[in-house]
């Protein structure tokens, strides 16, 4: 049974990831410990990235108590991110933990990641032909021939996509010459690949609102501004080669490159970090929150810990409740 600690930033998952490990490894908490030590796998896209340490909140190889991690350092900041490649990727550490007899932490709050690692999610290829060929007929034939073959070929993805969203209707007779088989075959399903629990953690909107500004100020103090100049710089060396379209767009990295723009000011960009890391708390809340298989527990509760091992205790017996009758969360709803 993997664990997967799920949530918006600054909840205090990376913590609870690591107590759960240290409790599900040998030795650990009664009942749920394993037969070797839990290890960690990654599921925040730009804690993928080298370099990118403070303004990710990645934690420091010293402070990972011994426990193995992966899925951390993996990418160059001047690579763009594939969802298909950490999907490939972060799966064969899944087999590699489990062929060791050992439980697997997943823990992120990039929901297509987590998504892409736990759930049935295919990633169809591309073929440029195809493509060109179908944006041919799409100016020579008009959309509307073509959303027309869509709705015989896929009833479902044509009600869904229309009749005016031309670059849609293409991808989507393009994946079906590719596969032979309907695009909406090729969406994710809420369905996971090998069994999984998923532990949310919940917070209040005001004190979630506080522990992001007292996070901000934490980054400003470690280093964040050196460390997205030394990033972004390719003269002040190390791994200064360039932030590539990925990483530029992260929060506190995006913000202070505006700056060095002359688009705000250093006390604006880091007002704007604070705005923007809740305005994305939110949207991980809302992921999230619609998922009915996340079982969700209060991120300031004492005994979070024992909360969420009884959780772990539960889902091994297979005495969970059915998902989406639980307790449903929405401290950060709108």
């Amino acid at each position: 049974m993997i664990v997967a600690v799920v949530g918006p930033t600054a909840t205090g998952k990376s913590d609870l990831a690591l107590d759960l490990a240290e409790a599900l490894s040998p030795g650990g908490a009664p009942g749920v410990g394993g037969a070797a030590p839990a290890e960690v796998v990654n599921a925040d896209a730009f804690q993928l990235y080298r370099g990118m340490d403070v303004g990710t909140a990645k934690v420091p190889v010293a402070e990972r108590r011994g426990i193995a991690h992966h899925q951390l350092d993996v990418l160059y900041p001047r690579e763009d991110a594939s969802v298909a490649r950490y999907q490939a990727a972060a799966r064969g550490d899944l087999d590699g933990i489990a062929a060791r007899g050992a439980r697997a932490v997943v823990v992120g709050g990039s929901g297509l990641y987590v998504r892409a690692l736990l759930d049935h999610m295919d990633f169809p290829g591309t073929d440029p032909e195809a493509r060109a060929r179908l944006e041919d007929r799409a100016e020579r034939e008009g959309r509307r021939a073509l959303h027309d073959e869509l709705a015989r070929l896929d009833p479902d993805a044509a009600a869904s996509i229309g009749p005016h969203n031309t670059r849609r209707i293409v991808r989507a007779l393009e994946v079906i010459e590719l596969t032979g088989r309907p695009y909406t075959a090729n969406l994710p399903r809420q369905e996971h690949v090998r069994p999984a629990v998923q532990i949310g953690l919940d917070c209040d909107r005001e004190v979630l609102d506080a522990r992001v500004a007292h996070r901000v100020e934490r980054m400003w103090g470690e280093g964040l501004v050196e460390e997205v100049r030394a990033l972004a710089s390719p003269e002040q060396g190390g791994a200064g080669t360039g932030l590539g379209t990925t990483a530029a767009r992260a929060v506190g990295y995006a913000e202070l490159l505006a700056c060095w723009r002359g688009e705000l000011t250093l006390d604006g960009a880091r007002d704007a970090i604070v705005a923007n890391t809740r305005r994305l708390a939110r949207k991980q809340m809302g992921w999230f929150g619609r998922d009915p298989r996340v079982r969700w527990l209060d991120a300031g509760s004492p005994a979070l810990l024992d909360e969420a091992l009884a959780m772990v205790r539960a889902a091994d017996a297979g005495a969970l409740p059915a998902p989406g009758t639980g307790p449903v969360r929405r401290s950060l709803g709108s």
